[in-house]
């Protein structure tokens, strides 16, 4: 499956906004550097790799490139020439849906680039521990009576991070920094748990970005959720046809339906959210800032951003979603920038009523 995604070795230069389009709704606010693939954001695997050189130092390389551990030992010489790379040692990212697809080889190479040359911390005794990839646990983590399983890759639990007991991970997995697993949540393989997220239920070769929470029972899988969503109790995401045939997803650039091959789940923009016992259909694709809820079985496909409920007719109101995006946040110590404000109001003006 991941090799299907390799994309030609004859390099296509792309500026950032050329590509930035093709992977809504998830660049609608963010820049294309900021997505969470594996343990590390793209920017962070670049600077990882370089030793500390900014990624936006290096226009040669393509914002969309996911590169593997190899650059590290070949940076001087790959850098200026990525064609000189071989083929296995990147991937370059076009499609929202290829996140999830990704993410288990991506969870592997981060891996390696953050615990080389460190010692990782205790294991605590009341952890049940098998498998014979590695486990790694940063400092202040906290691990309460839960299972790890590191027999299909590494388990990457980040600094001040919390698993709670009964919790079952199974690798390759990140947990990052500030994250919180619920008690008796189920965490299959390709699963990237994003910093100060909360996870609960059953996720599955997902990725739930920073500050978003799943909470409750409920399950996703080959799923994205982006930044600061939440998830009512009892949310949860087909990935899967009934005919196991091929998942058609709204491209939200191009206003058409592309094949996603045979699994994908939900693509949830920013600041998006369900209310409880919402089921998403196959191949959802949600904007940004979409209140979902007083849905009658599956959901419709495509969910616009700033959505008001279930259908596509109405849109929320300019005050109450800034409020609610302010209350959001704020429950986790933060609050909106005046650049971010600006930016989603800039969205706003031009999504169609």
């Amino acid at each position: 499956m991941i090799n299907s995604l390799l994309l030609s070795h004859h390099f296509n230069f792309l500026h950032e906004e050329a590509i930035r389009r093709q992977l809504f709704p998830f660049t609608l606010i963010r820049e294309i550097g900021e997505l969470r693939i594996g343990i590390l954001s793209i920017q962070e695997k670049w600077e990882a790799i370089s030793r500390g050189q900014s990624f936006t130092n290096h226009a040669r390389i393509p914002a969309n490139m996911i590169p593997a551990s190899d650059w590290r030992k070949n940076w001087e010489l790959w850098s200026k020439d990525p064609s000189h790379a071989p083929e296995e040692t990147y991937y370059l990212l076009e499609r929202p849906w290829q996140m999830p697809a990704l993410n288990g080889w991506a969870i592997k190479e981060d891996y390696k680039l953050v615990t080389e040359g460190r010692i990782s911390g205790r294991v605590p005794s009341q952890v049940s521990v098998t498998g014979e990839h590695d486990l790694f646990i940063e400092e202040g983590a906290q691990l309460e009576h839960c299972f790890i399983n590191t027999k299909e890759g590494p388990v990457y639990i980040g600094k001040n991070a919390m698993i709670q007991q009964g919790a079952m991970l199974r690798g390759p997995l990140a947990i990052c920094e500030g994250a919180v697993i619920k008690m008796g949540a189920i965490l299959y393989g390709g699963t990237t748990i994003g910093m100060h997220a909360v996870a609960g239920g059953e996720i599955k070769n997902s990725i739930l970005s920073d500050f978003s929470n799943k909470g409750h029972h409920g399950y996703i899988g080959d799923s994205v959720i982006g930044n600061w969503c939440n998830l009512g109790a009892g949310t949860s995401c087909s990935n899967m046809k009934n005919n196991a045939g091929s998942v058609r997803v709204w491209d939200m650039a191009n206003q058409q339906f592309l094949h996603a091959g045979s699994k994908c789940g939900l693509m949830m923009g920013d600041h998006s959210r369900s209310a409880i016992n919402t089921s998403f259909n196959t191949g959802t694709v949600s904007g940004i800032c979409a209140n979902i809820f007083d849905t009658i079985g599956l959901t419709p496909k495509f969910i616009p951003s700033f959505s008001w409920g279930g259908g596509n007719q109405d849109r929320s109101e300019w005050e109450k979603e800034i409020q609610s995006i302010t209350n959001w946040m704020k429950m986790k110590g933060h609050h909106p920038s005046p650049e971010r404000i600006e930016r989603i109001k800039q969205i706003y003006s031009t999504t169609n009523p």
